[in-house]
């Protein structure tokens, strides 16, 4: 027997046990009635020795279900598809925050144009000379009068 049978288990051992009598019942090798009896047993234990007794006739290892190898194309696929995903991902974000900001920009581009107009700064200025006065631009050799007259039955050149 090895020194440490006569140690006192914790709980955390006698569960360990208990879990791995369940795992061998799984497997096949306990039957229901022998599970229960060991599992009583398990929970009762007070040393290393009474609970290494109960799993004395079975594996040091619980059998694990084999899995297939696979390749490396699967894995590469995932990794693949994972990368796809956050691009995309990324891509929308950055699409939804351009469309925002347009929308800013927009709005301040109708608002500059609208204002420059009302303001005549938008438009080129005219090269008029300098007896022009806003819209209307007076001639050197006419009054201002006649200008405006509508009577006026000259011609203008």
């Amino acid at each position: 027997m090895a020194r440490t049978s006569t140690l006192r288990a914790s709980d955390a051992d006698r569960d360990a046990i208990a879990a791995r009598l369940h795992e061998a019942a799984v497997e096949g090798r306990l039957d229901a009635d022998e599970l229960e009896e060991r599992l009583h047993l398990a929970l009762r234990a007070r040393t290393y020795g009474d609970l290494r007794r109960l799993v004395a006739d079975l594996p040091a290892q619980p059998a694990r279900r084999e899995r297939r190898r696979r390749g490396l194309a699967p894995l590469a696929f995932v990794l693949a598809l994972r990368v796809a995903l956050a691009i995309a991902v990324v891509v929308v974000a950055l699409v939804v925050i351009a469309a925002t900001a347009m929308w800013w920009l927009a709005w301040l581009v109708v608002w500059m144009v609208l204002s420059g107009r009302r303001y005549g700064t938008a438009r080129p200025r005219s090269k008029a000379l300098p007896t022009s006065m806003g819209r209307f631009t007076m001639p050197n050799c006419r009054s201002h009068a006649a200008h405006f007259s509508r009577t006026s039955s000259r011609s203008w050149p």
